[in-house]
């Protein structure tokens, strides 16, 4: 893990924030030196973090940096509700399996950016399991529906007479209620969950604590540079993804995009950045800044190493007309019939399924030894051994039988 030596200036603190409610509060806290309790709720909706979440923990890194107590909390509890936000349509909660299952890779996911001996863990199901059907009435009472339908995608969805499920509702209180349970000091979120973290600041004061702050991030934009990153909208960086595919993907976003990705995803300073736009402005090529960028999250995820491997193969491919020279090599057992080439695809992990395979096959993105595939059906016989290659970055050498 990438830790700097000394604890970053104020205003990296206030770097990229969209909005600080309200923000007098949060300078006269941390003006008198007190040590506050930062909390961000995540619901494992997915097994995977992708660059667009680690927005609010490398702000979550800058607070635990200056020594304050950082609290990570899975919205195990919440996840069985739905967050609502942004959504139009009511969110199919999911099962207390699938929670369990993607809570569990999270805790070495933020360990790639945080200090886990420093970082605090919650799981929300444990106060609101011991709140009990009673005290959830009891929690629902706090709030009107008229104060709910304040909220702007409730209130689109109401009035386009789409329907809005009672336990939507619930998702903001339960959020409100974790920053009571927890004490919070300063609640992170996007600036999609705004109203949820001022709900929790109401509570706070109902329940007669010291009300929190509220600091919300901007959603980052994925590399299709207009919507919110989001694996459903497959413009995504994973920060799982192999150390090829994730340089390639940062390489691939636009030079106006880069520096937003420098702002909310660097650990650079400010002046380094600014040092950086000065060189662009006078002739430096933005390719060679994005290597920078490139190099330094790979390795945050990877390895300094893998970082550097991944920018060779990636000048080895684009700017040489070559193949990467670590490409992973595959042996699959033989089949009788031999293999048709999407399931070949598959089980060498190039794809995720064979109905993304025959996709690719389809729209002239796969190749075998250089040369394109158009066969669907197209069977491998049993001793084949080539390269096959998947997009612009997904290569293997797959020997079959």
């Amino acid at each position: 893990m990438l830790m700097p030596k000394a604890p970053p200036p104020a205003d990296e603190l206030f770097r990229g924030v969209a909005e600080i409610l309200p923000r007098q509060e949060l300078n006269e806290r941390l003006a008198s030196g007190a040590k506050l309790r930062i909390k961000v709720g995540f619901d494992p909706t997915a097994p995977d973090l992708h660059l667009g979440h680690t927005v609010l923990i490398n702000k979550m890194r800058q607070f635990q940096e200056q020594g304050h107590a950082v609290i990570f909390l899975i919205g195990d509890f919440t996840g069985l509700i739905g967050d609502p936000s942004g959504n139009r349509a009511t969110r199919a909660p999911l099962s207390a399996e699938q929670i369990q299952q993607n809570a569990a890779t999270y805790r070495q996911q933020v360990g790639k950016i945080l200090d886990l001996e420093k970082t605090i863990i919650e799981f929300n199901s444990t106060w609101m399991n011991e709140l009990g059907a009673a005290g959830l009435v009891h929690l629902a009472a706090r709030h009107t529906v008229a104060r709910m339908l304040e909220r702007d995608d409730f209130t689109k969805r109401y009035s386009g007479g789409e329907p809005i499920a009672i336990h939507e509702f619930l998702y903001p209180l339960v959020q409100g209620y974790d920053s009571v349970a927890l004490k919070a000091d300063v609640e992170l979120g996007g600036t999609d969950q705004k109203f949820n973290l001022l709900v929790g600041r109401e509570l706070q004061k109902q329940y007669g604590q010291a009300q929190q702050v509220v600091m919300t991030m901007p959603l980052l934009e994925g590399l299709d540079g207009v919507h919110k990153m989001s694996k459903s909208l497959a413009n995504h960086i994973g920060i799982t993804e192999a150390a090829d595919e994730m340089f390639g993907k940062i390489m691939s976003v636009s030079d106006e995009l880069m520096w937003r990705y420098f702002e909310l995803l660097s650990f650079k300073s400010n002046a380094d950045i600014a040092a950086l736009k000065k060189k662009v402005g006078g002739g430096m090529n933005p390719r060679d800044v994005k290597f920078s960028l490139a190099e330094e999250i790979v390795a945050r995820f990877h390895t300094n190493s893998a970082a550097a491997r991944a920018k060779q193969n990636f000048i080895n491919q684009f700017s040489k007309g070559g193949m990467p020279q670590d490409m992973p090599r595959v042996e699959l057992a033989a089949e009788e019939n031999g293999l048709l080439i999407a399931n070949l695809l598959k089980q060498a992990k190039l794809v995720e399924s064979t109905t993304e395979a025959n996709r690719m096959i389809k729209s002239g993105a796969v190749r075998m030894d250089g040369e394109k595939i158009s066969d669907c059906r197209l069977l491998l016989k049993v001793g084949a051994e080539h390269v096959y290659q998947v997009g612009k970055r997904r290569y293997a050498r797959v020997r079959f039988g």
